[in-house]
């Protein structure tokens, strides 16, 4: 039977539960522990697809075509266990399935309450698919104390007295804020917040307590007196140079040897393997040089709208022992040509990534000019790729009209939306006027790869998997006009209705991608192509 690690936070948002739930996830790992990560999401949006990156950073795409919380990414990063669409739940979804539900009768004209009926859900999707694990760590969003939140508390604390006090542990994240003008850390929000916990029946077992400066034993003390917790429970979690140094620096505290003491665990099976923790903060704190990589997108205004694909090239430097300096560059500011080859200039390599929208399309096009005219190393992603297509079309091939329709009627749409495609379970079908939430190709699609191209040699394969999030495609019939133009698409669909990957022969590294393969890099596993793009920048770095 599975244990349950209940994580909840205080105070304020943001203080890094994701992180901490996937560094305490890869810590359990390491001692040899199966581990899952679920993310408890109380807004009403039946999931991320249709929200604002603005207001709520990326979206994460998992194998099976889920939208989900960015905080996936985290646990897949740290753990490398796939996510899966039952790894993350919203109080939208639970809403919509429990009134759908109500109108086909199934609650045989009882009266439907949050309690039990909305709890009870949010048990069930805890507890499913759980068989094969040892722990699955619950993260719920929000701050204690918000209304959208209750339900979920109240799911967990029914779940403690039906699993037991062995099976579950309820860890706290908090903040201790330090007051320079006093020169404190203090420990009063903390014990409000676990105050507010504990009159919702929750007695967390373990605190991690998110602190700018080294928490005394005096002020440990203090909080695990006040909190009804042992000392050695009270967690300091200072910031931490790297997010891939945050599980040693959670080991060396005692997080993990805590939370196992909570279980009654008091000598684990083993001491955790922290090898590759050690690795990769070896070759991030010592690289061997550095680069810079200009990245042109339309959300460059706040980073978790690229969290992915930040975390990507920093694992791409991880692979080449480099430092990698992002740029994030508006692409707005590339509409004017004077910008273009100011600001691209200084680069070693240029990515464009994905995005929604006509806004910044234009800067985005001059970008691929400039890499492609300057033999400046390209990568684009989604939208990034379709640019290179357009832009290819329009400059090279002599296409002057060439544009999607995703920006409106175009006499030349070389970028289209496509509306029926194969994939493994059959004929796939969306209309132009459906809804903006599922009607894209969603989720991990194959992909075959020519012999002897560039993208065959860095995935050392001919058939891929990768995941994608769009609902427009390239035009496969303009394929002829733009390999005339030196575009070849080196990676079409099995049945080769849609372009998945294009690159230019007689460029250093010019490689375009429909599909999201930040995705799915790890730092101990770098994925190839951000991997081979460093290293093309490392190679670009030397020649300027």
């Amino acid at each position: 039977m599975a244990r349950y690690i209940f994580i909840t936070g205080g105070v304020v948002s943001s203080l890094g539960k994701g992180l901490m739930a996937a560094s305490l996830a890869a810590l359990l790992q390491a001692r040899g522990y199966r581990v899952r990560i679920r993310k408890f999401d109380p807004y009403l949006n039946v999931d991320p697809g249709t929200m604002s990156p603005y207001q709520h950073g990326e979206v994460y795409v998992t194998d099976d075509g889920a939208e989900t919380d960015l905080d996936l990414g985290h646990y897949e990063r740290f753990t490398g266990v796939p996510s899966r669409q039952s790894d993350n739940i919203t109080s939208g979804r639970i809403y919509q399935t429990i009134i759908q539900r109500e109108r086909r009768g199934d609650y045989l004209g009882a009266t439907v309450q949050v309690i039990p009926h909305v709890t009870d859900a949010i048990k069930a999707f805890a507890q499913a698919e759980t068989d094969d694990l040892d722990f699955v760590l619950c993260e719920i969003g929000g701050t204690v104390g918000d209304i959208e939140s209750l339900p979920f508390i109240e799911a967990i604390r029914q779940l403690r007295n039906e699993l037991g006090r062995d099976n579950t542990v309820f860890v706290h994240v908090t903040l201790v804020p330090y007051i320079a003008a006093a020169g404190e850390l203090k420990t009063k929000p903390t014990q409000h917040s676990v105050r507010e916990l504990t009159a919702l029946g929750i007695q967390p077992d373990v605190l991690v307590c998110r602190c700018e400066k080294p928490l005394p034993d005096g002020e440990r003390a203090k909080i695990a007196l006040f909190c009804n917790v042992r000392k050695e429970a009270v967690v300091p979690a200072l910031d931490a140079k790297s997010i891939y140094g945050v599980p040693l620096q959670y080991h060396a505290e005692g997080l993990d040897r805590e939370v196992l003491r909570a279980f009654g665990i008091e000598t684990p099976p083993a001491s955790p393997n922290l090898s590759r923790w050690t690795e990769i903060m070896d070759r991030l704190e010592n690289p061997e040089g550095e680069v810079t990589i200009g990245v042109v997108g339309k959300y460059v205004g706040l980073p978790d709208a690229y969290k992915s694909l930040h975390e990507a090239l920093v694992h791409g430097g991880i692979a080449n022992r480099v430092k990698v300096n992002i740029q994030w560059l508006d692409a707005e500011l590339f509409e004017h040509e004077d910008e273009v080859a100011a600001k691209l200039e200084p680069m070693h390599g240029i990515l464009v990534p994905g995005g929604f929208g006509e806004r910044g399309s234009e800067g985005k096009i001059s970008s691929v000019r400039f890499a492609r005219e300057r033999n400046v190393p390209f990568f684009g992603i989604c939208l990034g790729m379709q640019m290179a297509c357009i832009e290819g079309a329009r400059n090279v091939s002599g296409i002057a009209g060439a544009s999607t329709t995703e920006f409106g009627p175009t006499e030349e749409p070389v970028v289209g939306l496509i509306t029926e495609w194969m994939s493994k379970e059959g004929l796939q079908k969306r209309a132009a006027d459906g809804d903006l939430g599922g009607t894209m190709r969603l989720g991990a699609y194959p992909a075959a790869l020519t012999g002897n191209s560039v993208v065959e040699s860095i995935y050392g394969a001919r058939e891929i998997s990768e995941r994608h999030r769009h609902r427009y495609e390239v035009n496969v019939h303009y394929r002829e006009a733009l390999e005339k133009g030196g575009l070849l698409f080196t990676g079409m669909s099995p049945d080769g209705t849609l372009p998945e990957i294009v690159e230019r022969p007689d460029h250093p590294w010019f490689v375009g991608v429909q599909f999201h393969p930040e995705l799915k890099s790890k730092p101990f596993d770098p994925h190839p192509l951000f991997a081979g793009f460093v290293a093309a920048a490392v190679k670009q770095s030397r020649l300027v």
